[in-house]
């Protein structure tokens, strides 16, 4: 399988697929495909697919295997923003925001992953389940805006706004952190919690999430603001 990015903030990734290879996606993320790529509608067992509903994603997935010659399908992003190729690997899953996963080749594994505290995942803003990608191969997953990435060591720490965490290695501790001081919290305008990462492993931070343009917009409803 080989693939190119186009696009700038509404970006799609175009895979070229050799006959016999197979992309895996979510329900309706196919854009466009050449007439010989045949669809399989498939659940990939009950535990796989109420993992994938608990997560955010359709029980059902969608298979598209080239027939007869190279194959070519696209798959665009829903929300302005980054398409990232991910190389998931034996050892090395990944956890993503809840709807992140967008195509994949059929060995990455999509489930759920349950955050270890519950204040994490009621305060933290990235909710209590999120996605984990492992197994071996490629896979495609979409950005709200821009991404920053930064490799945390041992014990370094960060703190979040909510929402901001688009992804981290499976490594990574997440945990919420309380806003300091009555000012801050009834004046600063940041909300009451923060979201606190702590290495070993990699964070990937986005610039735009939907949470936060979702707000922008109320704000300026008649009756909202």
């Amino acid at each position: 399988m080989q693939y190119e990015i186009k696009g700038d903030q509404l970006p799609v990734v175009v895979c070229t697929l050799n006959p016999g290879e197979s992309m895996i996606t979510e329900r309706g993320a196919m854009s466009w495909m050449t007439s010989n790529m045949r669809m399989e509608t498939q659940a990939g067992g009950v535990g796989k697919a109420l993992g994938r509903m608990f997560s955010g994603e359709s029980i059902f997935q969608n298979k598209y295997t080239a027939e007869g010659s190279m194959g070519l399908i696209a798959f665009a992003s829903s929300f302005p923003g980054e398409i990232r190729a991910l190389n998931i690997a034996p050892g090395s899953s990944i956890v993503c925001q809840k709807s992140a996963f967008l195509a994949a080749e059929p060995g990455v594994e999509l489930s759920i992953h349950f955050k270890k505290k519950l204040g994490a995942g009621f305060f933290g803003g990235e909710g209590f389940i999120m996605q984990k990608l492992s197994g071996q191969g490629t896979a495609f997953v979409e950005i709200d805006g821009s991404m920053v990435e930064y490799q945390l060591q041992a014990g370094q720490t960060m703190l979040l706004d909510t929402g901001y965490l688009a992804m981290m290695d499976e490594t990574v501790q997440m945990d919420i952190e309380m806003v300091h001081g009555v000012k801050n919290i009834f004046l600063g305008g940041e909300g009451l919690f923060n979201t606190k990462v702590t290495g070993p492993g990699r964070v990937w931070i986005q610039t735009m999430p939907l949470s936060a343009v979702a707000g922008i917009i109320g704000a300026h409803i008649p009756g909202r603001g």
